[in-house]
């Protein structure tokens, strides 16, 4: 029986300290766990050992520095997580293990207009079949990540208002989602998803504090700072798009009067090229045709990315982040848009937060939400899962 200050509940706490270091960041020679969770480098190696022992870690030579090292990361087959992402057009599910390498991948259309019923039961469908084709035993399911187009009401992990999902609103995507595959379920938005996808797979690695910004049906902003998403005490933070470039511009879909999103946002762009492209394009045909030197394309790229830079310039202002990261269609567009950001940054950010700012374009394109989900599942399970082999006694409720 461990008692509180005694050897062995601290040998457990630095054991769990480890494991939990390692499953954030996927792998980490033995030197960047002990810096990581300051650990000694002798407690780190004897951790390490036992957990190899346990089968709860693998260890592969590699190199750092150009010296040899060892790299630790958790075991292939200690379980799984799923990643399921609900777009505005797409279903997408993701499985992965917890050593961050992803076994199975697939994606659907998806009916913006479907219930949510529909849409629970097409993505359960999905799970099934991905977890089937990854031929790995179901028990070993550890925890599932969900990412939804709209805010969730923390304390009820309620869906808020959604003019991409409509017939969404009010449902409880987690509680609905784990009644059907009986196991732990958590659900951000896709904004904070797309953050965490970038940040332990793509253009934010190594950066704790950072804003991706995600420009597609509307516009919002995943924040991470120290590390650690910022959700606000009600779920809201990074609502960007909401902010008021122009107080007698269009009326926005919240009821205010020339929010971002109605100078950036496809429902408010396509229409300016309608008269002259027709009623059929897109923003990812958009993108196309000024990368291709459509002289209208471009000058809406360059209009929309002026506009997202100067509400990027008051992210600057108020949170000073070190990175932004530019997600969705509008991404491709590369310096087309990328450039006229900075320029606006320049011109409106105080110039010390504007010196310390880069703006990248996201590396992870279509699938930032859904790996995003997967991180969320890995960062929200218990370590004491993993030392304790309890996985495997997991019964879940999917057949």
């Amino acid at each position: 029986m461990e008692t509180p200050g005694s050897q062995s509940s601290l040998h457990r706490a630095n054991l769990e300290r480890v494991v939990r270091a390692v499953r954030l960041a996927g792998s980490l020679t033995q030197a960047e766990i002990a810096r990581t969770t300051g650990l000694s480098a002798a407690t780190v190696s004897n951790i390490v050992r036992e957990l190899k022992d346990g089968g709860t870690v693998e260890v592969t030579p590699t190199s750092a520095g150009g010296r040899r090292a060892r790299s630790v990361s958790l075991s292939g087959d200690a379980g799984i997580v799923i990643g399921v992402d609900f777009g505005h057009t797409h279903l997408r599910v993701a499985v992965g293990n917890l050593a961050h390498q992803v076994l199975a991948e697939e994606s659907e259309p998806l009916d913006v207009d479907a219930s949510s019923t529909q849409g629970f039961d097409r993505a359960e469908q999905l799970v099934t079949r991905l977890i089937e084709a990854t031929g790995v035993d179901r028990t070993k399911v550890a925890g599932v990540g969900l990412g939804v187009p709209g805010p969730i009401e923390l304390e009820s992990g309620t869906l808020g208002s959604s003019a991409i999902l409509p017939g969404w609103i009010g449902t409880r995507p987690a509680e609905e989602m784990r009644g059907r595959l009986g196991v732990p379920v958590h659900v951000d938005n896709d904004a904070n998803l797309g953050a965490l996808g970038e940040m332990v797979w793509g253009s934010g690695r190594g950066v704790r504090d950072l804003a991706y910004i995600k420009v597609a049906s509307g516009v919002g902003a995943g924040l991470v700072i120290e590390g650690k998403i910022y959700r606000g005490p009600g779920g809201t933070a990074g609502e960007i798009g909401h902010i008021t470039l122009d107080e007698s511009g269009p009326v926005c879909r919240c009821g205010n009067r020339g929010c971002l999103e109605t100078f950036a946002a496809a429902r408010y762009v396509l229409p300016l090229l309608q008269s002259s492209h027709g009623t059929d394009l897109t923003m990812e045909g958009v993108v196309r045709l000024a990368r291709d030197g459509d002289p209208g394309c471009r000058r809406v790229i360059a209009d929309v990315g002026r506009h997202i830079g100067s509400g990027v310039a008051n992210l600057c202002n108020l949170l000073n982040p070190s990175r932004v990261v530019l997600g969705g269609d509008l991404a491709e567009a590369g310096e087309l848009v990328l450039g006229p950001i900075r320029e606006s940054v320049g011109r409106y950010a105080i110039p010390s937060a504007a010196r310390q700012l880069s703006v990248l374009p996201g590396a992870l394109g279509g699938r930032a939400e859904v790996l995003g989900a997967l991180a969320l599942a890995l960062s929200e399970m218990g370590d004491s899962t993993l030392l304790d082999g309890t996985l495997t006694a997991a019964t879940p409720a999917f057949t």
